[in-house]
């Protein structure tokens, strides 16, 4: 049975950091594409970064470059969100997505996690 288990979620204020983890069961954690997502009330769920495996460059939203980072780390089969200078838009579920490379035909999920961000 796969499970995606996210932690870390919770309330901060604006300019403030927070540090998700995403750890993974079930499946041979180095062959997937980890990617985060997050869903915030109203608004449709959005890519907010995602890592290959190899030496690919991780990817991106625009709206958190330069703010927040991912990582892996194979051996703990775990995939991490480091946010930094937190914004009030940044409310959100953010859901721990892994997706089968190479041909991305089979994606799992996490429960999500909330993170409140208060101006």
């Amino acid at each position: 049975q796969v499970q995606l288990v996210e932690s870390g979620g919770g309330s901060v204020q604006s300019g403030g950091s927070l540090r998700l983890s995403c750890t993974a069961s079930g499946i041979i954690f180095s062959m997937y594409e980890m990617n985060w997502y997050r869903q915030a009330p109203g608004k449709e769920r959005e890519l907010v970064a995602g890592i290959s495996t190899g030496d690919s460059s991780p990817d991106y939203g625009d709206s958190v470059k330069g703010r927040f980072t991912i990582s892996r780390d194979n051996t703990k089969n775990s995939v991490y969100l480091q946010m930094n200078n937190l914004k009030p838009d940044d409310t959100a579920v953010y859901y721990c997505n892994a997706r089968s490379l190479p041909w991305r035909s089979v994606d799992y999920w996490g429960k999500g996690t909330l993170v409140s961000v208060s101006s």
